[in-house]
């Protein structure tokens, strides 16, 4: 499973899905959008110009803040 997480140390649900893959032992990539212009127009194209965070990248596949729930079911398919 490859695993990319768009967020901010500031956004407490990206801290939230961080922890919770930590606690699972899952790897992720952790790119922070602050001052990242090429992280920032990939987060905002695919939330139609919005800066919804955390954004993840799962194989491919794009979430917009999932949620735990949400995300348990994407990492048990």
């Amino acid at each position: 499973m490859n695993i990319k997480i768009y967020g901010a140390d500031w956004c407490s649900d990206c801290v939230i899905v961080k922890n919770f893959l930590d606690s699972k032992g899952i790897t992720y990539e952790y790119i922070i959008i602050n001052d990242n212009k090429e992280a920032i127009d990939f987060v905002e194209k695919i939330n139609k110009g919005k800066r919804i965070i955390p954004t993840l990248l799962i194989d491919g596949i794009s979430y917009s803040n999932p949620g735990i729930s949400e995300l348990i079911k994407i990492i048990e398919q």
